[in-house]
């Protein structure tokens, strides 16, 4: 009996090239690894539990299709042509979730309306102006990485998705990888989800090193109009979400998203509230987190532009991290110097964790301050630069 057609992911190591093998044995430890980090909270468990089970099995699962290819029964995102799709329907069990959720960018809208049903738009009302100058400044990361990942070899569309990462915005480095860098999106999403895992573990370094503690202990005076009304949140949705598709199309289904699911909840409509933020987004997350996980083969690891990537990731979200304490200062010499630069992290749009961040490095320093208005203001503005300058990239870059 042949022993390596009867245990076929053990006997494939073997008939593989050594660098696909090799890669195949890394991944699996690192999918175990990220199981690890997941469930220590090290890493963000609701992504990274279902992405290393996912990278373990597809790596471990390998067979023979034929005497002379190997592949897994998971998933194979490069088929395009009606009829093979057609099969592959049929047998690849995470196919029909890939064509007809990921590929279109669907995954990432039904996301993006889960974090709308759990932001608070109120605070952007109460301090527009606060908020927005603070949201701009931290997309710092997003529009320098752009040229300086292009001067790294990267093509324009590469160069943009990647760039996105600055945002801190998961699904939306997935929505604008999937139009502008569709061969790159594995790496480039899998890139984005482990660095804005270790967000919360980073920035606050980057607080304490740029904020000294006595600005950092600075109290904020909340605001006099606590009264945002749903009305006025929901007017500024519709208002907001036309007037952005209006001006980038290309997003509109972000824009749609988001402001949809922030209506629905200030609409209170308790049973979509409650299958949007219940159901919709942590079946999205899981799903994301487990096509992640079985996209990423051996060749991801060898492709040369991954060390690249993970460079420019690194490099985005720290120039982001610094532009937002940058607004944070700037807020703080307008206001005469009666403003707490901590709150500029929050401008970074990773949902709620950024906000965690700035609260939790002021409070260490003054318990009685709380800074969580202003923070939730600049991270909501946050979500909206970063989705509106997805739009340009996506505009523009097919005109390069």
């Amino acid at each position: 009996m042949n022993l390596a057609m009867l245990f076929q992911g053990v006997g494939t190591l073997f008939y593989q090239d050594p660098k696909i093998a090799v890669a195949r044995i890394v991944l699996i430890l690192l999918g175990i690894l990220l199981v690890y980090l997941g469930k220590k909270e090290v890493l963000e468990p609701l992504i990274m539990i279902p992405m290393g089970f996912g990278m373990s099995a597809v790596n471990a699962g390998v067979l023979f299709l034929s005497a002379s290819q190997t592949g897994t029964i998971f998933i194979d995102p490069m088929v395009t042509e009606t009829n093979g799709l057609m099969q592959i329907l049929q047998i690849d069990f995470l196919q029909p979730i890939y064509t007809f959720t990921f590929s279109n960018g669907l995954i990432a809208c039904i996301v993006f309306m889960g974090i709308g049903v759990i932001s608070d738009v109120g605070n952007v009302l109460r301090y527009p102006f606060t908020s927005m100058l603070i949201a701009l400044c931290a997309e710092l990361g997003t529009i320098v990485t752009f040229p300086i990942a292009h001067a790294m070899g990267l093509s324009w569309g590469e160069a943009a998705a990647v760039s996105i990462i600055g945002g801190a915005d998961g699904p939306m480095v997935l929505f604008t990888s999937l139009i502008l860098a569709k061969e790159l999106f594995v790496p480039i999403t899998i890139v984005a989800y482990l660095y804005l895992s270790l967000t919360y573990g980073g920035y606050p370094f980057l607080i304490r090193l740029l904020v000294p503690k006595e600005l950092r202990g600075i109290a904020l005076k909340s605001s006099k109009r606590n009264d945002v009304t749903s009305g006025e949140k929901i007017a500024f949705d519709m208002i907001a979400s036309t007037v952005l598709c209006l001006l980038f199309p290309v997003a509109a289904p972000l824009f749609l998203s988001f402001f949809l699911g922030n209506a629905i909840k200030e609409s209170g409509i308790t049973k979509y509230i409650q299958m949007l933020e219940d159901v919709f987004l942590y079946a999205a997350t899981f799903f994301l987190g487990l096509m992640l996980g079985v996209l990423c083969e051996a060749s991801t690891i060898l492709n040369p532009k991954i060390l690249i990537l993970l460079v420019l990731g690194m490099v985005a979200l720290l120039l982001s991290g610094i532009g937002g304490i940058a607004g944070g200062y700037l807020v703080y010499l307008i206001n005469h110097k009666k403003f707490n630069p901590a709150v500029g992290i929050a401008g970074v749009s990773c949902v709620p964790t950024t906000t965690k961040v700035a609260q939790k490095e002021v409070s260490r320093v003054n318990k009685r301050c709380v800074i969580l208005q202003y923070a939730m203001g600049a991270n909501i503005c946050g979500v909206i630069t970063t989705a509106i300058l997805t739009g340009i990239y996506i505009t523009i870059v097919p005109l390069l």
